[in-house]
């Protein structure tokens, strides 16, 4: 299927590795042009050989900054003035007993998987309403609508994006621009191993046994039972940021493994 993103200028956010990576290569296969940002340049540097290496890629661009601050936002209005997508899926998260978050998690978590994602919406949303087409879309997760007990400050933080996304695809109504938000569950990612040992019996264990461990004790309502691919989710990202998904606008699509009850 011809996803029609030819020309069309994507920012996707923590795009370096994982997910914002995966989403980074099925756009950039769709013949979108991206824009991949990063705070090494090492790391920056090798994404964008990475995603120039898929099948059909065309222009791909690094933008040395970080997304989630005051600074990075800047830099970024200022080296990529037009985008039609953009791709919020920058994010941290932690496990952490509910009586041992201090404050300074707390506003560490919001600053980068809040406040950094609105404030680039604020920067790209209203050219993209003057412009009569565009999307964002905030990678938010599972968590957002099932609480993990031991990861409660980023479950809040994912129930906000949804409330941003809803909130402005509100503000989109009658025009060609939609806001949606993409929930994924547990997925295979750069620094997935190290969160497995922090929530494993035995973190010396192989990182398979971790993982069946991780999904019994702590995820037993998943239905895979398994991690998710990001190319999983960046299938997901490539439809819903395309023409072919218009009908879709002001949504939370799960892509979490079947965590979420239905009636949720």
């Amino acid at each position: 299927m011809d996803l029609q993103l030819t020309d069309k200028i994507a920012l996707v956010t923590g795009s370096t590795a994982g997910i914002g990576l995966a989403i980074a290569r099925s756009l950039a296969a769709e013949g979108a042009e991206l824009v991949l940002t990063g705070r090494v340049q090492a790391k920056l540097d090798a994404a964008a050989a990475d995603v120039r290496s898929v099948p059909g890629a065309r222009t791909v661009r690094a933008v040395l900054a970080d997304a989630a601050s005051e600074e990075g936002a800047a830099i970024l209005a200022r080296e990529v003035p037009r985008v039609d997508i953009l791709v919020n899926n920058l994010g941290i998260y932690e496990s952490k007993p509910f009586s041992e978050i201090a404050d300074a998690d707390w506003r560490r978590l919001f600053d980068v998987n809040v406040v950094g994602g609105a404030r680039l919406a604020r920067t790209y949303f209203q050219p993209m309403l003057d412009r009569n087409w565009g999307r964002i879309i905030f990678i938010s997760s599972e968590s957002g609508l099932v609480p993990p007990p031991d990861m409660l400050h980023y479950a809040v933080t994912k129930s906000a994006q949804l409330t941003i996304a809803r909130g402005l695809a509100q503000l989109t109504k009658g025009t060609g621009v939609t806001v949606n938000s993409v929930l994924p569950g547990p997925t295979r990612s750069e620094g997935i191993v190290d969160f497995l040992k922090s929530v494993a019996s035995d973190p010396s264990a192989p990182a398979d046994v971790m993982e069946a461990e991780f999904f019994r004790v702590h995820r037993p309502l998943s239905l895979i039972q398994r991690m998710i691919e990001p190319d999983e989710i960046g299938a997901m990202v490539a439809y819903l940021a395309s023409p072919r998904a218009a009908a879709t606008n002001g949504a939370a699509l799960r892509a979490e493994g079947g965590i979420v009850p239905t009636i949720a």
